[in-house]
């Protein structure tokens, strides 16, 4: 498969939304439990963070979206957390288990190094075993479990704590 990454647009709004919101409506994959308009999508783009990093992966036809990855700060309440990304990963149904996310991580993480982040964190549903299978053969480290993160639709989910040093 022939895929092209590059940094979100506005203009990619509705297909970001066309690939996280089949996720969100299975329930098994992520504790967003809300989906998400065309409108609120470009909103989220249009205000990222300076800092943080938002690509996109499309088909070859280069107009559909089958995957995305953003990195957001840590916290901006203090600088001491300054080199410290959260990421996110997002792969359309279809196009799992074909090299995607690989191809998102690498742009990313030179992305993340080029912006002063030294680390990447992640919180994996501890359910979620293919995606954690991802993000550790990408490197990351299981660092720990938060027992009864979340909550979705009554139910409690435990939550794998990860981490990359770049």
């Amino acid at each position: 498969m022939s895929v092209v990454i590059r940094q979100a647009t506005l203009d990619d709004a509705q297909g970001i939304a066309n690939v996280l919101n089949p996720i969100i409506t299975e329930g098994l994959y992520t504790v967003l439990d809300t989906t998400f308009t065309e409108q609120e999508e470009k909103a989220f783009i249009q205000y990222f963070p300076e800092q943080g990093i938002f690509t996109v992966a499309l088909c070859s036809d280069q107009t559909t979206v089958i995957g995305f990855q953003n990195v957001e700060p840590f916290a901006s309440y203090t600088k001491a957390f300054d080199h410290v990304g959260i990421i996110g990963t997002f792969i359309d149904s279809n196009s799992r288990g074909q090299g995607v996310s690989h191809l998102l991580f690498q742009g990313t993480f030179e992305a993340a190094k080029q912006k002063g982040y030294e680390k990447l964190f992640a919180y994996v549903r501890s359910d979620n075993e293919r995606a954690l299978a991802v993000y550790q053969k990408q490197g990351f480290e299981i660092v720990g479990t938060a027992k009864n993160h979340a909550k979705v639709n009554g139910f409690y989910i435990d939550e794998i704590l990860i981490e990359k040093f770049l």
